[in-house]
């Protein structure tokens, strides 16, 4: 199985269960039909246009919410200005109890848990903002405290019951004591259902007696509460069989038998505490299951989910740092008698960095903004910002280094901390590479049950004409290239061509995810090659509908940036819309599909070789 937060693919193909598919009994004790889901991305790989999360751009903040935030930001950059010292946390690998009994003391430890605990009950986009400011000055004190947050605390807030939440969301909230994520195993990383730890029952059935160990757990050296997952077993209540489910757990590390490794040595994120956790016949309380028994998978699922943009916006704030230290370097620097900022392929650089910046940030508060105003189809969305942030983050870090020369590669411009911070930004929350898949593959399978519903049309064509005309008109128009999608109504005049690129992207792209589908059936799961191009359309086409949402909002605003943000969209859609046309181009063509297969066969030569299956050219033999 390949699994990863929410995303179930057999590699048979026989079975894909899509992220958050939940249906719910009904009062009669029916199942209640699923509600049209409202997902942009979606219903995008189906040819249909849904745009109620997407126009227009979300506005998730009252006056008096706005205010709140407002208020926090000045404190909080007090904090990262006159108390934490980066370079120390880094020289150190810790970060001190007085710097941190003075960010518990501004409440930021508890802002996403009610007031009624004792927190500060932010909003997802007010989370975001302030995740920004820390992710600009220190990156690993950012994942020091927001792994607390995200994950540590998320579980007990999203399914605890009231017990649980009255217990522990004070001490996690103010009371200093850190909440921690343990899933990860040595033997399991993306395939995050397959855990081996476990937990039984005891016979009085008051307890579970927890066995097993997790690794690189984050804050895993100074948590005292961590949410964790084993196998239990769960009975069918229908046929009676046994099978193994994973549950999650509430632990302390109070509990006899739960002990932690030394800290990690790391490439970055120093002063964020990484250990593994073991857990030798813990017992835990029956009362410390958090969710239902066998459910745990789910619960680890959402947690991630919901937590997703917050690495994003984390890394807004570190793209923001860099692009201010790259300006202020090409604007003084001269070289050839000439500012840096007067050469064109510096202000290309400079260009490309803001723009991803911007996409990045548009990101992330489209998709917090959507949450907080209830959305519950932001999966695929969600699993696009991480995706895009992290590789945007490296990209822009990357950049100012480039163009600061020889003092970007130095520690005082502390570009290269940056650097090594959010390389595992890529890896942890769900690996990029792995989401991909899981993004191509949930849209399509969405987009294959669509079919199907037009493919029971057909069976009784004079009951279901409604259905086959619009959906053969659809089919039609995009074959003879006269496009289903039209944006242009959504966006201001200077947006409009913008507009029209994006319509054509989406109009190519759900043609070609149909062709596949007709073509390759449930032999899709396999063209893993031919996935990765579908995401990458995906998420292009995703950044350029965001952008165009958000640049309309500033002209309608009237927002003295409007200008510029309309400039960067309207560059963004041209570049975007380019590589949507290189990706299909890649799937459809048969010298890639050939090149594919002999990139297949150096893979198989490399690893047979266990290493390069090449030779030195000095070598003749």
């Amino acid at each position: 199985m390949f699994q990863l937060a929410g995303q179930v693919v057999s590699r048979n193909g026989q079975q894909l269960l899509r992220y958050g598919a939940v249906r719910c009994l009904s009062a009669t004790g029916k199942v209640d039909p699923p509600k049209p889901n409202q997902s942009f991305m979606m219903n995008l790989f189906s040819g249909q246009l849904q745009t109620s999360q997407l126009f227009p751009y979300p506005e998730a903040l009252n006056e008096d919410q706005r205010e709140y935030i407002q208020a926090l930001v000045d404190p909080f950059n007090r904090f990262f200005v006159e108390v934490n010292d980066r370079n120390k946390n880094d020289n150190t690998a810790n970060v001190d109890r007085q710097t941190m009994d003075a960010y518990w003391e501004l409440g930021a430890m508890g802002y996403a848990i009610p007031e009624e605990h004792g927190g500060l009950a932010l909003m997802n986009v007010q989370a975001a903002r302030l995740g920004d400011i820390s992710g600009g000055s220190d990156l690993a004190f950012a994942i020091h405290s927001g792994a607390h947050q995200t994950i540590g605390t998320k579980g007990i807030l999203l399914y605890g019951t009231k017990a649980q939440k009255d217990k522990y969301l004070p001490q996690l909230a103010t009371g200093k004591v850190f909440g921690a994520f343990a899933l990860t195993e040595p033997s399991v990383g993306s395939d995050a259902a397959s855990v081996k730890s476990r937990a039984v029952l005891s016979p009085c059935g008051k307890y579970y007696i927890l066995n097993g160990s997790k690794i690189w757990c984050s804050g895993g050296g100074i948590a005292d509460i961590f949410t964790t997952f084993a196998q239990t077993e769960v009975v069918d209540p229908k046929t009676g069989e046994k099978k193994d489910k994973m549950t999650a757990f509430i632990v302390e590390r109070g509990f006899e038998g739960v002990t932690t490794g030394p800290p990690e040595s790391k490439m970055g994120l120093k002063c964020s505490v990484t250990t593994d956790v073991y857990y030798d016949d813990v017992k835990v309380p029956v009362e410390n299951v958090l969710g239902e028994v066998g459910n745990g998978f789910k619960v680890a699922v959402n947690i991630l989910n919901s937590g997703r943009f917050g690495l994003t916006a984390m890394l807004t704030g570190t793209m923001r740092t860099c692009i201010q230290k790259a300006a202020e370097h090409v604007t003084t620097r001269v070289q050839f008698k000439r500012k840096l900022k007067d050469f064109e392929n510096v202000q290309e650089k400079l260009a490309k960095m803001a723009m991803h910046h911007y996409v990045a940030q548009t990101l992330t508060y489209m998709v917090a903004g959507n949450m907080d105003k209830g959305s519950m189809d932001y999966h695929l969305e969600a699993a696009i910002t991480k995706i895009f942030g992290t590789e945007a983050g490296w990209y822009v870090c990357d950049e100012a280094i480039q163009l600061l020369g020889g003092n970007g590669y130095m520690k005082a411009t502390g570009l290269e901390q940056f650097l090594r911070d959010m390389r595992v930004f890529r890896i942890f929350e769900g690996a990029n590479d792995v989401l991909r898949l899981f993004i191509a593959l949930t849209g399509i399978q969405y987009a294959g049950n669509q079919l199907k519903g037009l493919q029971k049309a057909l069976k009784n064509p004079l009951s279901n004409m409604g259905t086959i005309f619009n959906e053969g008109s659809k089919r039609v128009s995009r074959s003879f290239g006269a496009g289903a999608t039209d944006l242009s109504e959504f966006v201001v005049d200077p947006l409009k061509d913008s507009a029209k690129l994006c319509s054509q992207s989406i109009d190519q792209f759900s043609q070609t995810v149909e062709s596949l589908l007709i073509k390759h059936g449930k032999g899709i799961v396999e063209r893993q090659f031919i996935l990765a191009r579908i995401a990458d359309s995906a998420i292009d086409i995703y950044t350029m509908a965001c952008v165009l949402s958000r640049a309309t909002r500033a002209v309608q605003k009237g927002l003295p940036s409007a200008e510029h943000e309309v400039l960067m969209s309207q560059a963004w859609c041209v570049e975007g819309h380019n590589r949507v046309q290189q990706n299909i181009l890649r799937i459809k063509s048969d010298a890639f599909q050939s090149n594919y297969q002999k990139m297949g066969q150096i893979a198989k030569n490399i690893c047979d070789h266990q290493g390069v299956a090449h030779t030195n050219p000095l070598e003749v033999d």
